[in-house]
């Protein structure tokens, strides 16, 4: 079905512009507003509310009036909210994927597909709010009964990336009210849009006033330093870069916050000689070009055994060639634009680092002419150690390809960086296999795969990539307090 101009100006109008302040659509102070831009064209498609400081305290003022009585509310309700919203995204999944492809410019299959993944965290925590156990028993002595319960933290304040602006709303959002945790979201200035149409399919499902508040702004930090030091607040969530995540740590600590942290990533992608080489080709193009390479489970530095890698660089450029540039409005595009020119720029100057210093590039490794902010999907081999490339998060269609000849060299180079989040090992040796999950230092693992999130599963790195877990059975915890009490033993 093809997408037309009127089709998206319907849907863009239909966005609320204000902010979401227990649960009303309020305009920000002074009545300020943003531009929001397609990165296909350049062209502002909406404008916005643009939230002050004090809005965010209004936020915050929303959350913790509806705390007492949105942590009191059966979890069985608390559930079939949660599932009505599930089954709203289900009803709406070509507006929201169409949203996110007009302000963040990934391919239309791509925008359903994280429809889907992130519609998954609503149905997951809406069976998970009705499992939060605690348990009861005699302790050693025989003196008492040991009660432990579970209990929600509070208020919560979240900050999204513009990379997924659905899945990362989802992500947080639905495991805290599954807990009983009310919340603030600030959702990022490039692309608020989807989660302000994702706010209203939650008041669609009932959820009750001041539960979720939304306050977009242009001025991420001033909204939310006097969050932050509110001794209200007793939870953050961030999805970000590790630079921007130590700074909003060091400002958790003052209130000993409950942190939880998604932060960069540096992924290796080992190819080692006994890969099977269709498999390994497959996982790279999804490892790597998925979001156009703008995810923090992207596969950043590919190292390939030198017996394969000539191989393998040939089959991935020609599956590279094949790629399509385009708004991702267009069926048939696979590779949108970048979010901004910033972006471009970076993608640039890794590349043209790695061939100062003997990289050769294969195909692409510049930005495509005209309006809006593309790169051309690109391939670099022989990349020296000491690049750039292999340092800092590309962000981009970027594939850079280095070489290793034993597995103790493979395990060194994977684990050479200060991120651990995600890493993908492509082996038909099993037991060689299991060391790898033993020797990489990070979070996640994909065995032959390249794609590994999922809503039952808990998402989250170690080292600099962040702490804490989201999704799965330990997601609802982040969410959740322990409580000890102690009863004398009956005689």
């Amino acid at each position: 079905m093809s997408i037309t101009a009127s089709d998206e100006q319907t849907l863009l109008d239909s966005i609320p512009t204000g902010l979401f302040i227990d649960g009303e659509w309020v305009e920000a102070e002074g009545g300020r507003t943003f531009a929001v831009h397609d990165p296909a064209t350049g062209a502002v498609i909406r404008r916005i509310a643009d939230a002050s400081a004090d809005d965010g305290v209004r936020a915050l003022d929303a959350a913790v009036a509806a705390q007492e009585e949105w942590a009191a509310t059966a979890p069985r309700t608390r559930s079939d909210i949660l599932r009505r919203a599930f089954d709203l995204v289900q009803q709406h999944k070509e507006d929201l994927a169409l949203l996110m492809t007009l302000e963040m410019g990934k391919p239309i299959g791509e925008a359903r597909g994280e429809v889907v993944y992130g519609g998954e965290f609503l149905r997951w925590f809406s069976e998970e709010a009705v499992r939060i156990t605690g348990s009861y028993g005699l302790n050693p002595e025989g003196t008492g009964h040991m009660i432990v319960s579970q209990r929600p933290v509070g208020p919560s304040f979240f900050i999204t990336p513009w990379n997924f602006p659905f899945a990362m709303a989802t992500r947080k959002i639905a495991p805290a009210l599954a807990a009983g945790c009310t919340v603030v979201i600030k959702p990022p200035a490039l692309t608020p849009l989807t989660t302000i149409f994702f706010t209203k399919l939650l008041e669609e499902a009932g959820l009750p006033k001041g539960v979720v508040n939304v306050v977009q702004t242009s001025s991420s930090s001033k909204l939310s330093a006097p969050i932050l030091a509110d001794p209200r607040l007793r939870k953050l969530s961030f999805t970000g870069s590790t630079e921007v995540g130590r700074a909003l740590i060091a400002q958790a600590a003052d209130g000993v916050l409950r942190v939880s942290m998604e932060l960069g990533g540096n992924a290796p992608f080992v190819v080692f000689d006994d890969a099977d080489l269709d498999k390994a080709v497959d996982g790279a193009i999804a490892a790597k070009f998925r979001n156009i390479g703008q995810a923090c489970t992207a596969a950043n530095r590919f190292i390939v055994h030198a017996s394969v890698a000539e191989e393998f660089a040939d089959r991935v450029t020609a599956r590279v060639r094949a790629m399509k540039i385009g708004r991702g409005t267009d069926a048939d595009v696979t590779i949108g634009p970048l979010i901004d020119a910033d972006a471009v720029a970076k993608a640039r100057a890794l590349v043209e680092d790695a061939t100062s210093r003997g990289a050769r590039v294969l195909i692409g490794g510049d930005a495509v002419d005209g309006e809006g902010t593309f790169f051309e999907p690109t391939v670099v081999a022989d990349v020296a150690a000491g690049s750039d490339i292999l340092r800092e998060e590309i962000f981009g269609p970027v594939l850079a390809i280095a070489t290793f000849e034993t597995e103790a060299e493979a395990v060194c180079l994977a684990n050479d960086t200060e991120y651990g989040l995600v890493s993908y090992v492509f082996t038909e040796d099993l037991d060689r296999g299991h060391r790898m999950i033993d020797a990489l230092e990070t979070g996640m693992m994909g065995l032959n795969v390249g794609v590994v999130s999922n809503a039952a599963a808990p998402f989250g790195g170690v080292k600099q990539s962040g702490i804490g877990r989201e999704g799965g059975a330990e997601g609802i915890h982040e969410y959740l307090s322990t409580k000890y009490t102690l009863l004398p033993a009956t005689t």
